[in-house]
Order: structure tokens, then sequence, then C-alpha cells
């Protein structure tokens, strides 16, 4: 594709900021310095005895000792935090820097270190009495939250030694197998003939993946069957990797005392699974209505039932209607961002203005650039926000949803790493909301052509999150469950991964034309991290949320809301939402939420019933 004048005007990030280059003086004297502050915390760590006892002594020592250890630890990740963004600046945008990826590589052999040393901490705490250490210490007041949640930690490690040998072998193990699946997946080519008459070409599976919004259907079908024939291709050493991931899971969740690999997973995101089972149960009591979204597009697209490869097309009239609009050219689209961010906050305004102006986005699509978006905070107040933009209301709303991350960041700065320490389920608060913010006012203005997309790409995004999530959500239980007893087949994982689909999607989709190999494309599933997806829904529901109280006092609610993103590292889900009156626990409140996605389907349904009279 040709670049058109805006796109090869769209920004890059500034990175000079930190410093001129990865080969300048400073670069390599801070570089040095970090992997020698990492030997100083260990030394520090071996002088004062920070390791697993059964009873610390609460004296004056150590006291000291604790307000020590901890400063210098946070010192450490402040500056490991800064340094890991700014070696991620080079490596994301041009993935061939040999000189960036030599650097991290370096670092990332570092961070074993500082894994155990990070393990060896959190088996000191947990000898500590946390309530008399309070009463001695305002940093321990002040980092309760995270000292309470090392706390239970510590009461699951391992001994010693095996903690310290599971991270040493994590880098051979788990992170191998994940490190395979990232490998190997983008470095599939498929062949295909995209159009009849067309030679058959070589594409990369990303480029196949995004024929999925194609609007000739049967360019769509080729690709889906060209993208089953490659998985399945390449589905020996996938299924390898996840049996090899999930099997280190379940052991060392067994070694360690915990239940379950959900039980960590609840654990780490702050969530009780009273909330988990309220938001699973709204959400599967509303799949009839939002099965309703599906229905009504594959009446728009005249077919009998929607394929998994009609899940992102585009309907009929709309296809052109968003790259033809210069609304969503880069320095229209991003002054609409500001506009309607500074109409619900001053504050959130200045930080959208503060990012364009101070050069935070880098927004050009390129070689070597990674895809999709993300926003690292870099320092202090500041982040990094990667776009790969292009000229639609989608491109719009993407730069809105990483906006929303810097204003999390911002609204974190002063904080330490250990307060910052965000569950994924809170990460996503700020750019859902800001997301919202974006999608009514482009309602609001926007064409019927472009309401109708718009609409149409918010219920594609709410049905993955919530009904898509859900199907990965049951397939990840269900492989931990059998990967107890033995290892599953290729053809085991795909008939889970379509048992769930079908459980989920129902007679929303084509039964016939699901995609058993998802559990190969999810790269989440290969994660050290476990159950990396029930946390979109959480996100995208509590965002939706909050979104009511605040169009209905907006006033009342900015201060509180800046309050509670500089808390989402200093408190468990449950308690933040009380804030708001929100009580994650029922039922009620998830149903709200899932409630104006219902809306947007019956509106949708409308929408579709009334161009099916017009024509």
């Amino acid at each position: 594709m040709t670049a058109t004048a805006t796109e090869q005007t769209l920004p890059r990030w500034d990175m000079t900021v930190v410093y001129p280059s990865l080969t300048s003086s400073e670069f390599v004297k801070d570089f040095e310095a970090l992997l020698g502050a990492f030997d100083d915390l260990k030394a520090l760590f071996n002088e004062c005895g920070i390791e697993r006892r059964e009873t610390v002594p609460m004296t004056a020592e150590t006291v000291s000792t604790f307000e020590s250890v901890v400063n210098q630890f946070n010192a450490v990740l402040t500056d490991l935090e800064t340094m890991q963004a700014y070696l991620y600046a080079f490596i994301e945008t041009d993935s061939r820097d040999a000189v960036a990826q030599a650097r991290f590589s370096e670092l990332r052999q570092h961070l074993v270190t500082l894994d155990q040393l990070e393990t060896r901490l959190t088996a000191w705490i947990g000898g500590l009495d946390l309530d008399e250490l309070a009463t001695r210490s305002a940093l321990a007041r002040e980092h309760a939250f995270p000292l309470a949640m090392m706390w239970i930690d510590a009461a699951h490690q391992m001994t010693p030694p095996e903690e310290a040998l599971a991270a040493e072998l994590y880098p051979a193990g788990a992170g191998a197998w994940s490190k395979l699946h990232g490998d190997l997946t983008s470095q599939i080519d498929v062949r295909l003939q995209v159009r009849p008459g067309e030679d058959e070409q070589s594409l990369p599976m990303s480029a196949v993946r995004n024929l999925a919004s194609d609007p000739d259907r049967d360019v769509r079908r080729r690709a889906y069957e060209a993208e089953l024939a490659a998985w399945e291709g390449a589905a020996l050493p996938l299924a390898a990797a996840l049996n090899g991931v999930k099997g280190e899971v379940n052991v060392l969740t067994e070694r360690r005392g915990w239940p379950s690999p959900l039980a960590t997973a609840l654990h780490a995101n702050r969530v009780d699974p009273a909330t988990l089972d309220a938001m699973m149960g709204a959400a599967e009591a509303a799949f009839p209505a939002l099965r309703r979204y599906p229905q009504a597009k594959a009446r728009a697209l005249g077919v009998p039932a929607l394929a998994w490869y009609d899940l992102f097309a585009p309907l009929p009239g709309t296809e052109d209607v968003e790259p033809s609009s210069p609304r969503w050219a880069w320095p229209a689209g991003t002054a609409f961002v500001i506009e309607h961010f500074g109409a619900y906050s001053p504050r959130m305004r200045n930080l959208a203005e503060r990012a364009l102006r101070e050069h935070w986005i880098d927004a050009e699509p390129r070689p070597g650039k990674s895809d999709g978006g993300f926003c690292i905070s870099l320092r202090g107040d500041e982040s990094r926000i990667l776009v790969n933009y292009h000229p639609s209301y989608g491109g719009v709303s993407t730069v809105a949803h990483e906006l929303g991350h810097a204003y999390h960041n911002l609204n974190e700065a002063g904080l330490t790493p250990l307060q910052r320490q965000t569950p994924m389920v809170l990460a996503e608060t700020a750019s859902t909301f800001c997301e919202t913010v974006i999608r009514e006012a482009a309602l609001r203005e926007g064409s019927g052509a472009e309401q109708v997309g718009i609409l149409e790409g918010s219920l594609q995004d709410a049905f993955q999150v919530i009904v898509d999530i859900t199907s990965r959500f049951r397939f990840e239980q269900r492989v931990f469950a059998r990967r107890k007893k033995r290892e599953l087949s290729i053809e085991e994982l795909c008939d889970l991964m379509l048992e769930t689909q079908r459980e989920t999607y129902g007679d929303g989709l084509d039964q016939s034309a699901m995609h058993p190999y998802m559990w190969a494309v999810k790269g989440h599933y290969y994660s050290r991290r476990s159950f990396y997806n029930f946390p979109y829904m959480f996100g995208l529901l509590f965002g939706l949320g909050l979104y009511a109280p605040a169009s209905e006092d907006p006033e009342r609610f900015r201060d509180a809301y800046d309050d509670l993103l500089s808390w989402t590292g200093r408190d468990d889900a449950a308690t933040l939402a009380a804030r708001f009156g929100i009580d994650t626990r029922s039922q009620a409140f998830w149903e709200a939420s899932l409630a104006r996605v219902v809306g947007d389907v019956e509106r949708f349904e409308h929408i579709v019933e009334r161009r099916g009279a017009d024509s």
C-alpha cells in the first residue's frame, strides 16, 4: 500500500530526552550502573539476612533494615522501569535493532537475580508482624497493601533453594516454551491465492488474519481456510509448548500450596472468587441477548449464519466510510480526542495535549515495528505510547485507549514501584473509560453510516471481550485440569477449543465454522501468567460501570476517579469499587454494565431492520 501524505507525517516518539542514543556515554554509564545496582542490592540482602525466617523479632534494627531494604529495592525498580521502557522503545519500533536486542538480552539475564531477590524479600516479609511494623514505620504504613499481598505470597513459597531453582530454570522451561511460541508464530508464512485470477503468494500470518475484515466473503473464507491449514502444520511444536507451560504451572502451583492456577490468578489480580463468580454468572446469563448481535449481522451480510470468518467483516455500505473521512486523519482525529477529553476533564485534556506536544506517541506504521498498540510508563509522570495509526474511527479509539493508560500513569506518579503494582483487572479501567468517552462523542456527532460502523465496531470488541473471553477462560480451566493427568494431544486441544466456543457462541455462529486452533493463536496461553483472559472482561464491564456515575454527576466524580486510579496498586478491586457504591460481588452490578452492551445490540438490530426495509 502506498503511504499517503498523512501517513508519511505521522509522529514518532522522542526518546532523546532520556539518552541521546543507545551508544551514548550517558546510556552506557547508566546501564552499567543498573547492573551494578542489582549486585549492590544482593549484597545488602546478604548483609541484612533477608531470607525466610519463621519469625523476625520486631526490634529497632528490624525496622531500620526494613526501611533500608525496601527503599533500595524501590530505587532499583524505578531505574529498571526507565531502562526497560527505553530499550522497548527501540525493539518495538525496529525488531532488527541489534544493539537494542543485545542490551535487552543482557539485562534479561540479570533479571533472574532480581526475581530471586524479590522472592527472598517476600519470604522475609512473611516472618514480620505487619501490624506492629506499621505502628513503628511510616514507610510500612504507606506500603500496607503490597506488604499484605507479599505476606500472603510468602505463605505459598517453596523452600528457598526450590524457589531459587525455579527462577533459574524458568528461562529454559516455561520461558523457553513461551519464546518458542512467539518466534514460531511470528515466522509462519501462509500460501494463499487471495482472489481468483491472482498468483498464489506467501503472506505472514498477521496479514492473513487481517483479511478477516475484507469486504469480500470469498476472500475471508479463503484466508480462514489457509490460516487453519497453517496452524495445523505448526500444531505439533505448539502443542508441546502449551503442554510444557501448563505442566510447569501445575507443578509449581501444587508445590506452593495453592488450590489451583485460577486461585493464583485471582490473588495476582486482587479479585476474590465471589467477584469472579458474579461477573461470569452475569455474562453467561447475557449470552442469549448478546448472540442477537451476530445474528443481526448475518442478516445484514445476507448469510444464513455468521461464520467465524465473518466476525470482523465490514457491513455493506460502511466499507469506505472511515478512510474517506478527513475527520479521522491524524491532526483532526487527535484534535477530536483532545476536545472530548476536555469536555470531561481539563486535566485529561492537558495530558493528551502534552503527549502530542512532547512526542510521547509513535504512530507511524513501518517495517520492523510491532503490531497493535500499548502504553508504557517511562519515568515520573511520563509515558510512551505505540500505535499503528490508520485514519479511521478505530485508529482514534486506539489512541484514546492508550492515552487512558497514560492518564492512569499520571495519577500514579510519585508513588513507589511497589505501590504501583496495578493488577490487570484494574489496569484497563482508565483506558476503557477514555475509549467510552470518545465512542459516545463519535456516536453523537457522526453521520448515519459512521454511526453504524462505530456501533458495530464497538459491539465487535464487546462481543469478543465477553463471549470469546469466556470460551478462552473455560478452555484454560479444562486444559489445566486434564494436564494434571497427562499431556493433551493436538486433537484433544482442538476438541476442547471447539467445545468451549460452541458453549459460548451458541447459535450466534455457524457451528461448523469455528476456530479449533485458537489455542495456538493466543500467546496468552503460553505466558507464565495464567488466565490472561477474564481480566479483560472485568476491565470492560468495570469501566462501563464507572461511566454511569461519571455521566450523572461529573463534578463529583472527577476527583474521586483520579483518586481511585492512584490507588489501584494499593487496594483490592472490591474495596476500590465500594468507594463508588459498587458491589463487585453482586451480580446486579455486572448485569447493569452488560445491559449497556445489550442496549447497543438492540440499537444495532433496529438499524439492520431499517436498512433492510429501505433496500
